[in-house]
């Protein structure tokens, strides 16, 4: 089995940012964003679904944190697709949910190159530290974009801090598992024979 990693460097006049990912790690994470419940979350993603993930972004905090988090998907979901590949003897496909107290976060998967986005829910408070909580659902969907996934997102529950932490794990859980080996699998699991066109 070939090492599914990948490097992705991005700079704008709002972002500067490297991402590395291994697809198959221990969850090991190193993450500097500038946003302390978002560098939080990153490293929930990298625990709960067992990367390595390291990322270093100098965003335009002083506007607000919208760039840092959109641009740090972006180049995250980018770092995916690469370590990926042509996403041949994948499983493809995951559903988790993920409890947090009173939260539940809910994500569903098509590692698929067939990039949509889907959100059903609602935070019950506007911001967590310096966190719009609303960027947890920007966040999948710039992910989704560009890492070629088909994402489906819900959340409830009755405590911000709670609902944005079980949606990435839930998010981790069902990354893991799609992104898993299928030994038993030749090729893609497409009937179209692959996943990469």
């Amino acid at each position: 089995m070939s090492e599914r990693t990948a490097t992705v460097t991005r700079e704008t006049a709002e972002t500067t940012i490297e991402c590395t990912l291994a697809v198959d790690g221990s969850g090991r994470a190193d993450v500097e964003t500038g946003i302390g419940f978002f560098d939080h979350m990153l490293t929930a993603l990298a625990k709960h679904g067992l990367f390595d993930l390291e990322v270093d972004c100098d965003g335009d905090l002083e506007i607000d944190d919208h760039h840092t988090v959109e641009d740090v998907a972006i180049v995250l979901g980018t770092a995916l697709s690469d370590a990926l590949g042509d996403r041949t003897g994948i499983v493809r496909y995951a559903d988790r949910r993920v409890p947090l107290d009173e939260a539940v976060g809910s994500a569903i998967v098509d590692v698929s190159s067939r990039p949509r986005f889907y959100f059903d829910g609602s935070f019950s408070q506007d911001q967590i530290g310096e966190f719009t909580s609303d960027m947890a659902r920007h966040f999948g969907e710039s992910l989704a974009m560009n890492a070629g996934l088909t994402l489906h997102l819900a959340v409830e529950g009755e405590n911000g801090h709670h609902e944005v932490e079980a949606l990435f794990k839930a998010l981790a859980r069902a990354l893991d598992d799609a992104t898993r080996f299928d030994e038993r699998r030749e090729g893609a699991p497409s009937t179209k024979g692959t996943l990469s066109e």
